[in-house]
């Protein structure tokens, strides 16, 4: 009696000129059946590749998981750049559950694809999937690899604005570094040296910002962004005294222009004190009502990679929480890269989303810090970190609810429009962003086609990875933002490689990369404070840095949200 073995059988499925169709699958054969196949031995012992195109069993059953990437290439003899579409259609065992599927489908694509040993040539990239199928991956019983020649171009693709700070000067780019350093002025000699540049050629652009009325100077040399159409803002040397029923008792703290003009949009009745220097930290408060609540919101002059700008976050922090003794909710609101998932269209961030920092489940922290990361000889990482959590979650919660409140789609399986009800964020962005349009900056959600998801497979090649699609009867564009509530991250170890940002998520459950926040955590638990939560609207893949198209609009939704939470909490009580 022939033996009977569980094999990974390889089966070309169909060809064209342009597109080859292969079939890897799970089959127990017996040793007397592979007269027409080529049978591995050694190291490639339990594989087996069919010789030429055979009937497909499973041919009529819809693959249960998809996705589809772009992968650029270059010839070796003609040095052109191929692009070529690779779509993965995977079939999972009967005992696989359908919410384990999605997780199983991305860490074979991130594995598949990871930059270390990225198949260069087509056999080589069949054999991975194969090698992968037959020791590291059991729960699946199939997978079909659909190769398909896009076109070729002679130069490589670039992601978008990855090469920023080779870009040369300009008013856009002065004008960036005004509005980051805000409510601190500038000088010509510091914007001169950040950019390696002569301050003749900044002073050039100084004139024109200035006739612009973008900018003003607080000294010679010396300038600051003007807040179009603020009204009642007071310059003062120190903040007057605030009566005790006017006191605010939620401070939200941004750190970007366009954040602090979209928090300021969701507050009525405002006004704005600005304590400029020339030396040391200036500040901005604008306090006002949201709802029953008053509020206070800062901007933070420097947030980021490098010591001072840590020590700035943090001092800013402490100084607005000594300023407003009565404070006793902290909010973080703006921008963030979000984490992908390839495969799940529930579980995957993208730009315009919206993900609020809760506890991942089993977990008690909402925000980490990577300080160092390093790859082990296994292939698992290690990362050094430091994390935060709240000792309520009364914020959490509320978030919680809002994004229970609003499912997509209803009981019967149809979409369903959400109502200012069930989202009332919508309704307030909608009304923020026509009280901004005065603003020279463009606060409207920008083309969908624009959200591009690259990943990078070492060296220049990229490839160009498709959102999952979503389920049927759900629109393929989102018109609205997608409320994502789970942990959020930061660290430049971790951030600035593809393969170590995407494992520490994993690893972790984080959703978004923000610039490195710690200093103001550190300094929001040393004054004690029991109830704090980061609202971040996602403008990138990385840390909310990069995009600056997508930075405006996003902005506004995490301030729309963060609106919605403030919004559902109790009135105060006491006077």
């Amino acid at each position: 009696m022939a033996d009977v073995e569980e094999r990974i059988v390889m089966t070309p499925k169909g060809k064209t000129a342009n597109s080859t169709i292969i079939m890897v699958e799970r089959k127990k054969i017996e040793t007397t059946q592979t007269a027409n196949m080529h049978v591995g031995e050694g190291q490639h012992s339990g594989i087996i590749v069919n010789k030429q195109q055979l009937s497909d069993v499973l041919q009529d059953t819809p693959a249960q998981l998809a996705l589809e990437f772009k992968v650029f290439l270059v010839n070796a003899q003609t040095q052109k750049h191929t692009q070529e579409s690779r779509q993965l259609r995977f079939w999972f065992r009967n005992t696989i559950p359908e919410k384990d599927q999605a997780k199983t489908a991305q860490e074979f694509f991130k594995e598949l694809v990871a930059p270390l040993d990225f198949p260069r040539d087509y056999v080589g990239f069949i054999k991975k999937v194969m090698k992968m199928m037959q020791h590291k991956y059991p729960q699946l019983s199939k997978t079909e690899v659909e190769l398909k020649l896009l076109q070729e171009a002679v130069t490589p693709p670039t992601r978008p604005l990855e090469d920023e700070e080779k870009e040369e000067m300009s008013e856009e780019k002065l004008l960036e570094m005004i509005e980051s350093s805000y409510p601190n002025p500038i000088t010509i000699q510091e914007m001169a040296k950040r950019w390696n540049t002569s301050q003749e050629e900044v002073n050039i652009l100084i004139t024109a910002l200035t006739e612009k009325g973008l900018i003003k100077p607080l000294a010679p040399g010396c300038f600051t962004r003007i807040v179009q159409n603020e009204t009642h803002v007071q310059v003062v040397r120190q903040m007057p005294t605030i009566v005790s029923t006017k006191q605010p008792t939620i401070a939200i703290i941004t750190a970007q222009y366009s954040e602090k003009l979209a928090v300021d949009s969701m507050i009525e009745n405002q006004e704005t004190f600005v304590r400029y220097t020339t030396v040391g930290e200036s500040n901005v408060y604008t306090i006002g009502n949201i709802g029953a609540h008053r509020v206070v919101c800062t901007k933070l002059p420097q947030v980021g990679h490098d010591r001072s700008a840590s020590i700035a976050a943090g001092n800013t922090t402490t100084r607005l929480l000594g300023t407003f003794q009565k404070v006793e909710y902290v909010f973080l609101v703006g921008v963030a890269g979000g984490v992908p998932h390839y495969t799940d269209y529930h579980k995957h961030v993208r730009l315009g989303d919206v993900v609020v920092s809760t506890p991942p489940e089993g977990q008690k922290f909402i925000y980490m810090y990577c300080e160092n990361a390093k790859t082990l000889e296994n292939g698992n990482y290690e990362f050094e970190t430091k994390s935060w959590g709240p000792p309520d979650l009364l914020l959490q919660d509320i978030a919680l609810k809002l994004k229970q409140q609003c499912a997509e789609v209803s009981t019967e399986g149809e979409v369903k429009p959400r109502t200012a009800t069930e989202a009332p964020w919508l309704q307030y962005m909608s009304e923020a962003e026509a009280k901004l349009k005065a603003q020279e900056m463009d606060f409207a959600k920008p083309d969908p086609s624009t959200d591009k998801l690259y990943m990078s497979i070492g060296g220049s090649d990229v490839i160009e990875v498709s959102h999952p699609l979503p389920p049927d009867g759900v629109p393929s564009v989102r018109d609205s933002p997608m409320i994502h509530v789970g942990g959020v991250a930061s660290g430049r170890h971790v951030v600035t490689n593809d393969q170590l940002r995407l494992g520490f998520a994993s690893q972790l459950s984080i959703l978004a990369y923000d610039q490195e926040y710690d200093a103001v955590l550190e300094s929001v638990y040393g004054n004690r404070k029991d109830h704090y939560i980061l609202i971040r609207g996602i403008c990138d893949y990385k840390d909310g840095t990069r995009n600056k198209e997508w930075q405006p609009s996003a902005a506004l939704a995490a301030a729309a949200f963060m609106k919605s939470v403030i919004c559902a909490m109790d009135a105060p009580t006491h006077v």
